[in-house]
Formats: structure tokens, C-alpha cells, sequence
């Protein structure tokens, strides 16, 4: 067996498991940010009611109303915590940081375990060696918390293989950007990712933590990066990525990729560093280095947003703080950043961002009519001085 019919096997109390079957599992953790949390309370108090059975198995963060602007915000996140209290589950208020990064921080993730959670990045905790999957709230509602169970079907695998050593200026997020570009949208549906190869086995944690990120964007189920488990999967896709060069995803999807060269020159006002895929120390090191001695351009706003405390306090421990605050770069509370532009990163018709966010489709920060552009942090930093996307990066 390969490593997601292990976990659904082991977690349903059986000897084996196959592609196609219905399985129900033991969930060790469930995770909640404060949108869903609050969503999914409300549906448990009015259609199960009582109490979670297994409350040492969830977990809330606090990272879109960081810092809540009205009364109807604070007034969610008050009901979530009093929720959170009387049920004893995990809460990580606000300043904490991302969702993801926040668990995995804390070593609220391990492998083995089925993780499930309402944000559809959830299967990023395959990096960790979770089967991790993105629920409905109403399935943590009615199945979940009560039971501690879900039902799955079986994926078929498939492997992505990935070998070539790339070029000095291509990035992890470059060669992750460009594989959503070269696979498609929604190509994998409902599959479990493997992804290897020599350029996976070479890459730290942080860095394989973006491709198990993308799968929601290939229309997997589950993904996971050098995965123990071999099994045989049910097809193999090989890539070199030698050739790649950056890449940037541009409006109106994440699949609508193009290398950074064909978009420079567009004009931005916004650049971030945040999201679940950025915020990242390494991006943070690596704006640091791109803006040494240079200064942010007159015309744009650059957020960095560090994906937890813990980054942070390690920014802070590095020295890069303040060089980056006198650059002119503005630094936001370790949280999820302007993903849904919830607190803050709306934009007016006519604005463009450059981003290490997950998402860029209209309307996901503030007007239709805004762009969002998804690259690595180099090129985002580059493009904070540059005042438009540009490639040009020097470190």
C-alpha cells in the first residue's frame, strides 16, 4: 500500500484498503480559522448540540480578523472563544499566526495522522506526513466533533516526479507555480499527489510545503511530498525543471501562469509577503537580501506578514526587521495577511498586487476590477522596488 491507503487503512481498522472504496476513519485532527470556526460552532450548537467528543482533537486560529475592524467582526471572534472555552478545544487568538503554520509550529501535525480542515489549503500537512483533506463545515458538524469520524473514498495515486537542478534565480514557489501551469486546473481531480524526485529529496521543509499546497489547485484531494511509501500509483508524471525560470501567476486564476519576463512592466501598488505559502523566515531572508541598500518604490505599498510568532521572533533575532521597516516596507501581526482582504489588502478598481498568497481570482482583495499577480518572494521584493513586476532580482 502507498502512504494514503496506509493512513486510511490503519485509521478504519482494517488490513488494506483499495483505490474506490468508502472508508470511515478516526480523525486525530480537525482544524478551524475563525471564519469557518464560527460557522461551523453555530451548526453544531443548533443540529447536534452537547458536547465535542474528542475536544483535544480540534483546533481554532485566529488569523483573518487579526485585528477586527467592527463590532460584527469582534463579535464573532467573542462567540468563537466563548464556544472554544466551554467545549475545552485548542484557540490560538489573534497574533498567533497563520492556520497552517500555526499547527505545525506547535506540533499539532504529525505523520500518520488524518488531518481535516474547512480551508481548502488544508492538504498542505501532507509535507508533515499527514493525510490531510479540506471538509465541508456541516461534515465537521455532523460527523466530526460528535463522532471524531469522516468517511473517505479512496484516491487513486498519482506520482509527480521531478528531477534537473534549476537555474540560480528559479525558486521552489517558481518550479510549484510553473507545475499548475504545466498540469492544469482541476487535472488531478480527487487524487492523492505524491510528489519526489531528486529535486524534491534536496529541498527543506519549508520549501516541499509548497507543492502539497497547490493540490487543491489540480483538483487533488490530498498531497503529500517524499512520501516513505512507495505503492504503486495509478500514473506517473515526470518533469525536469532545469529550464524553469520565475514564474508568476496572473489574473484571473493560479493556472494562468507565464513567466515573469512576459508580464514585466506592469505597473503594481501593492506587494506581500504572506499567505499560506509566504511569510515564510526564507522569504523574509530573502526580501531582506533583494532590498539591502535599496529603497521600496514611492508608488507601492510593500506588507510583510509573518506566517507566525515564531518567524517573527526569528526575523527580529536575524537583524531583518529593521532593516526591512527602513526600506520601507510595513510589517502587519503574524496571521493569514489580506487573504480575502478581511482586515486588511483591499484594493480599488484599477490597483494590481504582487503576492506570495495561494489565491488571485477577482474579487478576492476588494474590487472585481483589481489584479492580484502570484509569485516567489524574490520576485515580489524585486517588484517592490521596481514599482512593476519585474525578474530582475538582485541579491
Amino acid at each position: 500500500m502507498n502512504t494514503v491507503e496506509r493512513i486510511l487503512a490503519r485509521a478504519s481498522g482494517r488490513s488494506t484498503v483499495e483505490p474506490g472504496e468508502i472508508v470511515i476513519a478516526n480523525v486525530d485532527r480537525l482544524i478551524m480559522h475563525d471564519l469557518s470556526g464560527y460557522l461551523t460552532a453555530g451548526v453544531f450548537d443548533r443540529e447536534v448540540g452537547g458536547k465535542v467528543r474528542f475536544p483535544d482533537r480540534v483546533v481554532i486560529v485566529f488569523d483573518h480578523h487579526f485585528s477586527p475592524p467592527t463590532e460584527r467582526q469582534a463579535k464573532v471572534l467573542q462567540s468563537t472563544r466563548d464556544w472554544a472555552r466551554r467545549q475545552g478545544v485548542h484557540l490560538f487568538d489573534c497574533g498567533s499566526g497563520n492556520i497552517h503554520h500555526v499547527l505545525v509550529r506547535r506540533g499539532l501535525v504529525k505523520p500518520g495522522m488524518i488531518v481535516v480542515g474547512s480551508d481548502s489549503h488544508t492538504p498542505v500537512h501532507g509535507t508533515a506526513g499527514a493525510l490531510a483533506v479540506a471538509l465541508g463545515n456541516d461534515s465537521h458538524a455532523g460527523t466530526v466533533m460528535p463522532y471524531g469520524k469522516a468517511w473517505f473514498k479512496v484516491p487513486d495515486t498519482v506520482r509527480i516526479e521531478l528531477t534537473g537542478t534549476p537555474r540560480p534565480e528559479t525558486s521552489a514557489r517558481d518550479i510549484a507555480l510553473w507545475l499548475v501551469g504545466q498540469i492544469g486546473e482541476g487535472e488531478l481531480n480527487y487524487a492523492s499527489i505524491e510528489f519526489t524526485g531528486p529535486y524534491v529529496k534536496q529541498l527543506g521543509f519549508w520549501d516541499r510545503w509548497l507543492f502539497p499546497l497547490l493540490c487543491v489547485d489540480l483538483g487533488a484531494k490530498c498531497a503529500f511530498a517524499e512520501s516513505a511509501e512507495a505503492g504503486d500509483p495509478a500514473r506517473v508524471l515526470r518533469f525536469d525543471v532545469g529550464d524553469v525560470r520565475p514564474q508568476v501567476a496572473c489574473p484571473p486564476t493560479v493556472g494562468n501562469v507565464k513567466a515573469v519576463g512576459e508580464v514585466a512592466g506592469k505597473a503594481i501598488d501593492w506587494a506581500e509577503l504572506g499567505g499560506h505559502g509566504g511569510g515564510r523566515l526564507e522569504d523574509i531572508r530573502v526580501a531582506a537580501s533583494v532590498l539591502q541598500g535599496r529603497k521600496v518604490h514611492p508608488s507601492v505599498r510593500f506588507n510583510i506578514v509573518p506566517s507566525s510568532r515564531e518567524v517573527f521572533a526569528e526575523a527580529v533575532a536575524e537583524g531583518l526587521v529593521g532593516p526591512l521597516h527602513e526600506a520601507g516596507a510595513t510589517w502587519f501581526p503574524a496571521s493569514t495577511g489580506s487573504n480575502q482582504a478581511i482586515n486588511m489588502g483591499a484594493m480599488a478598481s484599477g490597483e494590481a498586487m504582487i503576492s506570495t498568497h495561494s489565491r488571485n481570482f477577482p474579487g478576492r482583495n476588494g474590487s472585481p476590477e483589481a489584479e492580484m499577480y502570484l509569485a516567489s518572494a524574490a520576485s515580489v521584493a524585486a517588484s517592490a522596488i521596481a514599482g512593476q513586476i519585474t525578474g530582475e532580482v538582485r541579491a
